[in-house]
Formats: structure tokens, sequence, C-alpha cells
């Protein structure tokens, strides 16, 4: 099986009335399209309806990382953004700023007369580890210039148990944008970020052991990590986790049925969300691909196993 290299791109979280930290938190499950417009001030309003009601909510004064915070206004005119819904006058103009991974979760887009991108994006981050698959619709805003942040992620195996010979799939690579590594500084011990560089990325598997659906195809989510100091740098292991339910007197590992993954993370500042889809590693287990991994992983970074199981000795 041929195993392709992601670079990805990737994108942002969370979100206040009024202010919003990374890729911006709008609302969640719209009814129905979303519209985008963006006036020639730089102020986007997302119109929408959600509980019956259509709603006007305005959105301006920040782009990728320089400023970091989109200011909200939900007023629909009323509020500090100093305009109207009725007389909003639009001027963003089709979309030019390409594809990227995680153009799928864009529902709508534009692009501005200062040459920089606002775009829209649906998915449903906060559903729950373990063979989760349902959760709000999160309804996100991004603006950007340029490129987005990069993502790379490569796949192998780990070895698990006492003698070491029962095999897992096994993720890891590093997070940057512009070269420099995005990487949590404070976290709870669940791995919720407490600060404003912290990422969780977000790993679902296709048709994971932990259940889908006769004949059909279903992602569910396995869990989510963070990117770690000091180069960005993550990985996961895809096998026995103490909180995942069992079967048979065994725990389930999430473990793709289809060997077919993806992930999907906020990026820095308010840049667009990203999803990738990628294989696991190959199957049976190959000693050349591993040898192969196993000396990238020396080469990604200086010492990979940083903050990723014990610094200086694998996990294979």
């Amino acid at each position: 099986m041929r195993h392709r290299i992601f670079l990805l791109t990737l994108v942002c979280l969370l979100a206040v009335t009024g202010a919003a930290q990374a890729s911006t938190l709008i609302t969640r499950n719209p009814q129905g399209p979303v519209v985008l417009t963006v006036n020639q001030g730089g102020v986007a309003m997302l119109t929408l309806r959600r509980g019956g009601q259509t709603q006007h909510i305005f959105a301006w004064g920040a782009i990728n990382m320089s400023r970091g915070r989109l200011r909200l206004d939900y007023s629909g005119g009323a509020g500090a953004s100093g305009s109207h819904w009725q007389t909003f006058e639009n001027t963003c103009g089709p979309y030019r700023g390409g594809a990227f991974p995680g153009s799928k979760l864009i529902v709508t887009a534009c692009t501005a007369s200062d040459g920089s991108h606002w775009a829209v994006q649906e998915w449903k981050r906060p559903t729950p580890n373990y063979g989760g698959i349902t959760g709000s619709t999160e309804v996100r805003l991004s603006h950007w210039r340029g490129a987005v942040a990069d993502l790379v992620v490569f796949s192998d195996w780990s070895r698990y148990g006492p003698s070491k010979t029962v095999k897992f799939p096994h993720l890891f690579g590093t997070y940057s944008w512009h070269g420099k590594p995005i990487a949590v500084g404070e976290a709870t011990p669940e791995g919720v970020p407490l600060d404003d560089k912290g990422r969780n990325l977000y790993l679902d598997a296709l048709n994971s052991n932990y259940g889908f659906p006769a004949g059909g195809f279903q992602w569910s989510r396995v869990n989510g990590f963070l990117a770690n100091r000091p180069y960005g740098q993550f990985c996961f292991e895809v096998g026995p986790k103490r909180q995942a339910s069992t079967a048979l007197g065994q725990q389930r590992t999430g473990e793709s049925t289809v060997n077919r993954y993806r992930i999907t993370t906020p990026g820095p500042g308010v840049t667009p969300d990203i999803r990738v889809e990628f294989d696991g590693p190959p199957s049976p287990y190959d000693p050349n691909w591993q040898l192969t991994m196993n000396n990238l992983q020396r080469q990604l970074v200086p010492d990979p196993y940083v903050n990723c199981g014990h610094p200086g000795e694998p996990t294979f």
C-alpha cells in the first residue's frame, strides 16, 4: 500500500460574545444555509437562521495572527460594529484563495476588495471520544491572507505490552505556521489548552472498531491531542485506552477497519480550520516501512519524543 505524507494546513478554535480567540465560533446548529457578506470597511456580516429567528452577526478587527481577535456584534446593527444589516453593502467577490486541506468544510467564502479571504466553515468539533459520532455543528469564521498553517503527519506502528510484540497504528508529525511551531504552553490534565497558542488535533477513524453501521461507512471520534513544545510535535497511538469500551473482555482501540483516518484542527490566529484524510500504516507490518519512519522521526525534530512518550526513548 502506498502511503502519503501529508503536508496539511490548519486552523482555529474558541469564541466569546464580543471577542473571540482563533478561527472564530459564531454559533451552533444553524437552520439552513449561512450567507456571508463583507463591506468596504472590512466588516463581515453572517446571515443565518437559528431557533426559528433570522440573525445578522457582524465580525471585524483581525486577520491571520496580526491582531489575534475578531470582534463580534450580535445586535444586527445596534452594537459596536457601526453597521446595520438593512443598509449593509457587500463588496466581497468570488473566492480566489484556492483549495487547501479544509476546503470541504467551507460552506461559503469570498475574497474582499483588499485581497484578503473570508470563509465560513461548519463541522462537529465537540464529539465524544472513543467512538462518538454526534455533536453540535459549529459555524466558524476565518479571515486570512497568504498561506495557512502546515500540519505534517506520518503513520507507522508502535509496539505495546510487556513483550512489545502487539502492534498498533501510530501517528506523528509537527504543526507550524510560516515556519514557526504552533504548540501549547499550558493545558489542563485533560488536554484543554490554557493559552492562545495551544491547539487540539481531533482524530477520527472511518468504520472504527468502536462500531459502525452494517453495509455503510461512518466516521467516529477516536480522540483529541495537543501539538507540544518546543517543535509543535505530536504523536498518538491508536491503541487501548482505559476509558474506552470493551468487547468480549478486550478493549477496543479505535482502529479503522478500512485503514482510513482524518485529522481536523483549529489553526493559529483567525486562519481557517483544516481537515485532512490519510491512510494508516501498511498492513501487514512492514519492517522496512517502520525503519524509514523511525529515521524520519529523528530527522523531523532533534528529539521527536519530547512531550510525546519518554524523551530519547522510542515507543516502537
